[in-house]
């Protein structure tokens, strides 16, 4: 079973806080322990130099430092707090008070060294350094012990040993780094929930999403998904709702296209068969009038499946295309002159209008053909004696990039509730489909993929005139073609 998406992002989340969350006490603890040492450092400093005189007294009086140990433990820190600087010349005990003097220090947070005028060190409170020598850059950060305009010694305070938990400066670093727990665990135990609450929001709208998925890929191709949010995810949603309709509305024009091939298929095999059974039974003559009746329809037949076939190549992207420069009035003429017998024959005018100086278009004047010649026969069929169909060629009105051609009639024009479907397979305003009337219902889809393989477009208005009752009528079909890089001159 997979893993839920939402335990995947709980746990890298949770990843990221601990990660951050060890990063940051390093960090805090380090920078506090910099600031305290630097701190103590400096305070040890201002210690030095207020103890430093107190020293210049001692070994004035004794002329060495013997016997300086006792007197730290028994006088120094005492008269540091009490009268800092004061007594200078007093002698051992005299009035100095009584308290543990490096007691006051460590609890200070301070290490006292002293170091003879070499740089041997004499005294340490820690008890580390006795008896080996200081480098420059150590007795640099003390403060020198003078008597008589002559360095005696060094007398260094420095920060205590951090490492030790016992000592005051060990228990405040370990009272800050508690703090710095309970403020990173407090602010990880928030961000995760706050994490969780997110993370179910996303993941929520994803649950919808494969639940829906999922029944599509079941068939059930009327499933939706309800997302609010106008972020990506809201986006997915829409997008995944255009998809479930567009399947849907494909999944609707196959079966009807299904249903249509059947019919319009059935009507010709029909007519065949009867004829044929008929000429063997003898209920219809063995003739050549029969014959070509049944020859009719095969040749009817053979142009419905041609005109399939064709449909379904240019839907496909697969439909070959011997493109080249060409004049569209040439085409145009061409088609007219093909067309102008069965327009003449239904006493209908047939004329062109072609704008001067236009590009070459870069199509295939065959396939560019045989669209004015489906949009023309689909008027003939609609307009009534008397009236007439027009074409015009002229430059696009958005762009110099395409030429509009455009064909329209004086018919009776095409009903609104029809009108968006008419480029549809096997769509026909007829319902009662007779092909005499309506055609097959292929023209005008042939025509549009036609158009859409070479670039352009196509499209339809109806009605474009108005009668003196306000009646409209006629019909305008116009599509644009790509043209060449240069324009005839």
């Amino acid at each position: 079973m997979p893993k839920s998406l939402i335990f995947k992002l709980l746990g890298a989340f949770s990843f990221v806080i601990v990660l951050g969350a060890a990063l940051m006490f390093w960090l805090v603890s380090q920078a506090t322990r910099s600031a305290f040492n630097i701190y103590t450092s400096r305070s040890g400093q201002m210690l030095a130099q207020r103890a430093a005189p107190l020293f210049a007294d001692f070994y004035l009086q004794a002329n060495s430092w013997r016997g300086i140990d006792l007197f730290i433990e028994s006088n120094l820190t005492s008269n540091l707090a009490a009268n800092p600087g004061a007594n200078h010349g007093a002698g051992q005990g005299n009035g100095l008070g009584r308290m543990a003097g490096t007691g006051l220090l460590n609890a200070a947070g301070q290490r006292f060294i002293l170091s003879d005028a070499q740089g041997v060190v004499i005294n340490d409170t820690n008890g580390e350094l006795v008896g080996t020598k200081l480098t420059s850059d150590q007795l640099k950060a003390g403060t020198s012990v003078v008597v008589d305009n002559k360095v005696v010694g060094t007398l260094i305070i420095a920060a205590a040993d951090f490492a030790n938990p016992a000592s005051p400066a060990g228990q405040f670093i370990a009272s800050v780094n508690q703090s710095i727990l309970l403020a990173v665990a407090v602010a990880g135990i928030i961000a995760l929930l706050l994490g969780a609450v997110l993370f179910f929001q996303i993941t929520a709208p994803l649950r919808l999403l494969n639940k829906a998925a999922f029944a599509i890929a079941h068939g059930q191709l009327d499933q939706r998904v309800n997302i609010q949010s106008h972020d990506e995810l809201g986006e997915l949603g829409g997008a995944f709702n255009h998809m479930a309709e567009s399947l849907e509305r494909a999944q609707t024009q196959r079966k009807r296209m299904i249903a249509d091939i059947a019919h319009e298929l059935r009507t010709p095999l029909a007519v065949i068969q009867v004829n044929l059974e008929g000429m063997m039974d003898g209920v219809l003559p063995f003739n050549k009038e029969q014959l070509a009746l049944t020859r009719d329809e095969t040749l009817l037949l053979g142009r419905l499946v041609g005109d399939l076939r064709l449909l379904s190549l240019a839907e496909a992207g697969e439909l070959k295309l011997e493109r080249r420069p060409e004049q569209i009035g040439t085409i145009i003429n061409q088609v007219v002159e093909r067309l102008a017998p069965q327009t003449r024959l239904k006493q209908i005018t047939l004329e062109s209008s072609i704008a001067p100086q236009l590009p070459d278009l870069w199509v295939d004047s065959d396939r560019v053909g045989q669209v004015l010649g489906n949009l023309i026969n689909n008027s003939i069929r609609y307009t009534p004696p008397g009236g007439s169909i027009t074409l015009q060629a002229k430059m696009g009105n958005s762009s110099r990039n395409f030429v509009t051609v455009s064909v329209f009639d004086t018919g009776k024009g095409v009903d609104a509730n029809d009108l968006p479907y008419i480029f549809d397979r096997f769509y026909r305003a007829e319902k009662a489909r007779d092909r005499a009337s309506g055609g097959s219902g292929l023209g005008l889809a042939i025509a549009r993929q036609l158009v859409e393989a070479h670039g352009g477009s196509i499209r339809a208005f109806s009605p474009v005139f108005v009668d003196a009752f306000g009646q409209g009528y006629g019909t305008e079909v116009l599509f644009d073609l790509p043209v060449t890089v240069h324009p005839i001159s």
